[in-house]
């Protein structure tokens, strides 16, 4: 019922960008896995061995700290709609922050979001598809506007801070980098 493949192709690629929600894995050496939903439009295939998505502000920053040691990371995307289809992308992750030259060379893919973090972004070493058959099926996904309110709310110097406070180290304290590189 799985299928591999090296790249993605049209058909992959028409089916991430259906996705209104999609999930991303990530594990240091030791110590907790991370498993993180995401969703409104802050995912961008790059090409067919690269996808990346704009990281928002959240309550921690595992898939960076986890990334930083160890680059292992999966995406996966999964069908709610009537034709069932399980989506995973392993590769090697890698961190983009907001004050180096190679974010403005990543940036251009993303719409402007409040409370901005870092790109995200995966060097695809494989893809598997599988059947999907007891996923439930759902209608109607809407975004949440939450995140978007409260990182408004708090504005830049505010977001700095709340990064300060929660998201300069991993739950198991490794560190995130984000306010050095």
């Amino acid at each position: 019922m799985a299928d591999f493949f090296d790249s993605l192709d049209e058909k992959h690629i028409a089916f991430i960008n259906e996705q209104k929600i999609y999930f991303v894995a990530t594990a240091a050496n030791e110590g907790s896995i991370n498993l993180s939903p995401k969703g409104m439009d802050t995912f961008a295939v790059i090409d067919n061995n690269t996808v990346a998505y704009l990281d928002l502000t959240g309550s921690g920053n595992e898939t960076a700290a986890h990334l930083y040691e160890n680059a292992r990371m999966t995406i996966m995307m999964c069908s709610f709609d009537k034709h069932p289809l399980i989506f995973r992308m392993y590769g090697k992750g890698k961190v983009i922050s907001q004050n180096t030259e190679e974010w403005k060379k990543w940036k251009y893919h993303f719409d402007d979001f409040p409370g901005m973090r870092q790109i995200i972004a995966l060097e695809i070493d494989n893809i598997q598809t599988s059947c999907g058959y007891a996923v439930p099926t759902a209608e109607n996904f809407q975004e949440r506007r939450t995140l978007v309110r409260w990182a408004e709310k708090k504005g830049d110097t505010g977001i700095k801070e709340y990064w300060k406070e929660k998201n300069i180290t991993s739950l198991d304290g490794l560190p995130t980098h984000l306010l050095t590189d």
